[in-house]
């Protein structure tokens, strides 16, 4: 949390609304740990990161949604060893992010 809360605090402190996506759970190969955090402004900035960069274009749109009115959610994302082996990766792996609207 501590990568993100002074974006978070600035964006608070100019009266935007924040979502806060955060890994929750991985199995397998995962490119950041559980509790990695990614923040998104209603100003549509961003801080921190759940991926790496892998999945961060769709979990802004998913922090889109959670600050337009739609509620919090689990989104899980993922890809098999058949698939990580085909790219020249050593094995697939998942993580599932928690999307909600940040309320301190």
């Amino acid at each position: 949390m501590r990568d993100v809360l002074p974006e978070i605090e600035r964006w608070r402190g100019e009266g935007q609304r924040v979502c806060l996506a955060t890994v929750v759970a991985t199995r397998k190969s995962a490119p950041r740990p559980v509790g990695s955090k990614f923040a998104v402004s209603s100003g549509g900035e961003m801080a921190g990161s759940v991926s790496g960069g892998c999945v961060e274009s769709d979990v802004y749109e998913q922090a889109r949604e959670v600050l337009a009115g739609g509620g919090p959610h689990l989104v899980t994302y993922g890809i098999s060893d058949d698939q990580a082996w085909s790219v020249g990766l050593p094995c697939g792996g998942e993580i599932d992010v928690f999307v909600e609207r940040y309320e301190p």
